[in-house]
């Protein structure tokens, strides 16, 4: 059987794919993300491929491997600065480079993962979240709760902040 990835455009045989070690390692980076987030991810593969060719399996499963330590930490690195990376920041981040491609202000193919992870260090929760501690929280409208303000209370000093 014969397939072809919407995103980066690789067209083998899902037999060769499962016997490639590229492609396997690949696969399996894919299968750890589930959801939106891995539905950006694919689709954020097209951005590293050139306009002329396929992207290789091996190139694929490199591209996975970089950024998927980060993703599961849910935290990045950028110019000698740690952020916070929730998994809405990564599909916000892949969202604005699609866009930004879409719009003529990324120039593509990428070669690294430096545009993404620069979007992702300006990643603010959208209204209706505060963030106090690094944890996106919904709100209310209502006053906080004395009991949860407490809990909130300990944990910050659990931390040690």
């Amino acid at each position: 059987m014969r397939t072809r990835c919407p995103a980066c455009g690789a067209t083998l045989s899902l037999d060769a794919l499962v016997a490639h070690d590229g492609a396997r390692e690949a696969l399996a980076a894919v299968f750890k993300l589930s959801g939106p987030l891995g539905s950006a991810v694919v689709r954020y593969l097209a951005l590293f491929r050139p306009e002329t060719r396929e992207l290789t399996m091996d190139r694929v499963g490199r591209l996975l491997a970089e950024i998927l330590p980060d993703i599961q930490a849910q935290r990045i690195s950028r110019d000698g600065q740690v952020f916070e990376a929730p998994l809405e920041s990564w599909i916000w981040g892949i969202e604005q480079s699609i866009a930004a491609r879409d719009s003529g202000r990324l120039k593509t193919p990428l070669k690294t993962h430096g545009w993404l992870y620069e979007v992702i260090s300006s990643y603010r929760p959208t209204a209706g979240q505060v963030v106090t501690d690094g944890t996106p929280r919904l709100t209310t409208g209502k006053q906080p709760s004395r009991t949860l303000s407490g809990i909130a209370a300990l944990e910050d000093f659990k931390r040690g902040s």
